[in-house]
């Protein structure tokens, strides 16, 4: 069946996804923030700035308007950075209906807090919503071409699963389902940490080797705080956790990557920034992931030594020479340490 949908957030991925769901023949509605930024994409019918060679179908319109964007709607993909995530759910809490459906493909975690995105979600609509999380190795200007991409749609009601991945799955985008929404969460956050310390290790020269090491411990650090959160190993070891660690330490679409690689070479944090015009999430979030590691116990070395260039003012190469002179381990993945 054919659905009305609303995209919040018209950025690269929002876009993307709502181009998705309007290539399978949904009605869409792409939620900007800003309103001259929405009049511009409606009048290209393409956006330029991000994604200019995917037009837009016929059934694919732009408002930055919530009042017209949300009411009446089947369901709201919420597709916003994950330090607006809170402010946009409020936004909309007195505007949707109460059948209205909910998923996010924001990564992160809220700030001050360090909640997983559904802990706020709940908190702010309620716990009866029905919600899922749209998480896994994804570059928007794949999907906006169409090249072949798979994700993973979490949710603990398999109902609302099963209609989200139906929404989204066509020839070239796959979607797989599972319960284990804390896993996919927290694998789509840490994931971009892990891909600024990829980026400073190839920027500072140490080749193949070293990347293929510092992917599969940080995929050991991840599974291990995922699972005193509760998530399972396995949703570590699919398309949320190491098929998205993969994909974002090793290409440079990866702005996280990106601006891990400008460290490494010896720029600044605002200079790497400034470069790449894009919200860089591992930023903020490597901050987070490394308080939680702190709360709960949980060894996560990696996390540790890029939180401390990032927040903490540590030179790239003494970071890597910290990792280096740990002392000699097991390497068995443990729930702690």
């Amino acid at each position: 069946m054919k659905k009305s949908i609303t995209v919040l957030g018209a950025g690269s991925w929002g876009t993307a996804l709502a181009l998705v769901l309007a290539r399978n023949g949904h009605e869409v509605t792409l939620w900007g923030h800003h309103p001259e930024h929405a009049a511009r994409l409606e009048g290209d019918r393409c956006n330029r700035r991000y994604l200019p060679n995917a037009p837009f179908p016929d059934n694919l319109h732009v408002s930055a308007s919530l009042a017209d964007a949300v009411p009446g709607r089947a369901v709201i993909l919420v597709s916003v950075p994950s330090h607006a995530f809170r402010a946009t759910l409020t936004a909309i809490a007195p505007l949707r209906s109460r059948e209205t459906g909910l998923a996010w493909a924001t990564k992160g975690l809220e700030r001050q807090t360090c909640r997983l995105l559904h802990e706020v979600a709940e908190e702010v609509l309620g716990s009866g919503v029905p919600s899922a999380v749209v998480s896994g190795p994804t570059f928007a200007g794949e999907v906006a071409a169409g090249l072949p991409s798979a994700i993973a749609v979490a949710s603990r009601q398999p109902e609302f699963a099963a209609e989200m991945s139906g929404l989204l799955h066509n020839t070239n985008f796959r979607t797989y389902t599972t319960e284990d929404i804390i896993g996919v969460q927290l694998g789509g956050a840490t994931k971009n940490v892990l891909a600024i310390a990829a980026g400073v290790a190839d920027g500072l020269g140490f080749g193949a080797n070293a990347r293929a090491a510092l992917i599969t411990r940080g995929l050991a650090e991840m599974m291990r705080l995922g699972l005193v959160l509760g998530g399972k190993q396995e949703t570590f070891m699919g398309l949320g956790g190491a098929g998205d660690l993969i994909l974002t330490c090793t290409d440079n679409q990866s702005r996280n990557r990106r601006f891990g690689l400008g460290l490494g070479k010896g720029l600044s944090r605002a200079e790497v920034t400034a470069q790449i015009g894009q919200e860089i999430e591992g930023i903020g979030t490597a901050e987070m992931v490394y308080q939680l590691a702190q709360r709960h116990g949980v060894e996560m070395p990696i996390t540790e030594q890029t939180y401390r260039i990032l927040h903490e003012g540590l030179a790239p190469e003494e970071a890597v020479r910290n990792l280096l002179l740990r002392e000699p381990k097991p390497e068995a993945v443990t729930v702690r340490n």
